[in-house]
């Protein structure tokens, strides 16, 4: 059955009120590989509680979360064969490590691709405070592979970045773990393509995978790390497309240059994960 465009734009997805703990700011860090290198006493300051702390920038994404909300029946998508396309996140404000987050979610745009190839959803999320303060938004792009062929519009599609052709300036290798996805899932996110196999087979993968926010969590870690010096702050936005799964245990190896522009690979199979990345800088990359 084709999925009702009007339901999926107008489609209800509960505003989330939470109260941010620095036990959860530090559980955030820890989830996206932070800590990882017990010598670093950078990244100390994302997960010792005794200090005082930094949010990573990419913990927007899980602030007000509301679930895996397309996964209700109700949609009339084929919550199986969704895959997280792309990713973006405007930081606003530094985000807090506690304090009451009001997260607000809404659908944007939809994209018919046609029959056999699948949807492109785009929606928009805006963290803010119980004060009402604006501390980011994040806004990201889910392909529905199940769901093409509704009689939608076949436009308009975002542009992504484009990647240099040139040689990165700098490369971060950082690993993640066997159980990362079963950490990271505690965030909210609870789809089961990464943690049941069953699931992930069903999907088409040979094991669960790791989550796309989780990968981006790695990458914003690597972008903190060699063009901040792990100053949180200093990231201002992200933009990303992701272009293959990553498997819990492998190395992502971010390369970097000094525009901004990223992308990312796993090492173990030399595949590209994360392409087309922009970030800005303090507001020196344009």
């Amino acid at each position: 059955m084709a999925i009702n465009p009007d339901t999926l734009l107008n489609f209800p997805i509960p505003e989330v009120r939470q109260i941010l703990t620095r036990r959860d700011s530090v559980f955030y860090a820890l989830s996206i590989g932070l800590g990882h290198d017990p010598m670093d006493e950078r990244q100390l300051d994302f997960v010792d509680h005794h200090r005082t702390l930094q949010a990573m920038p990419s913990m927007a994404v899980v602030l007000g979360h509301p679930g895996f909300w397309l996964g209700n029946p109700a949609t009339g998508v084929d919550a199986v064969r969704i895959v997280h396309g792309e990713q973006g996140i405007e930081i606003h404000k530094p985000l807090p490590v506690e304090g009451e987050i009001i997260g607000t979610t809404r659908v944007t745009g939809l994209v018919d691709k046609g029959e056999g190839k699948g949807a492109l959803l785009y929606s928009e999320k805006e963290v803010r405070g119980a004060d009402g303060t604006l501390y980011a938004t994040t806004r990201s792009t889910t392909f529905l592979r199940g769901d093409g062929g509704f009689g939608g519009p076949s436009g308009p599609v975002k542009t992504p970045h484009p990647t240099p052709e040139t040689a990165p300036d700098l490369v971060v290798d950082l690993p993640t773990r066997p159980e990362q996805a079963l950490y990271y899932r505690l965030n909210g996110d609870d789809n089961p393509l990464h943690a049941n196999p069953a699931v992930a087979i069903k999907a088409g993968f040979p094991r669960p995978i790791l989550h796309g926010l989780c990968t981006l969590g790695v990458v914003t870690h690597a972008l903190v790390r060699a063009l901040a010096g792990y100053d949180a702050s200093a990231l201002k936005s992200l933009d990303l497309r992701f272009s293959a799964p990553v498997f819990p245990g492998e190395t992502i190896r971010t390369e970097i240059w000094r525009d901004g522009a990223f992308r990312a690979r796993v090492l173990e199979r030399d595949v590209v994960v994360v392409t087309n990345g922009h970030a800005e800088i303090g507001g020196k990359n344009g």
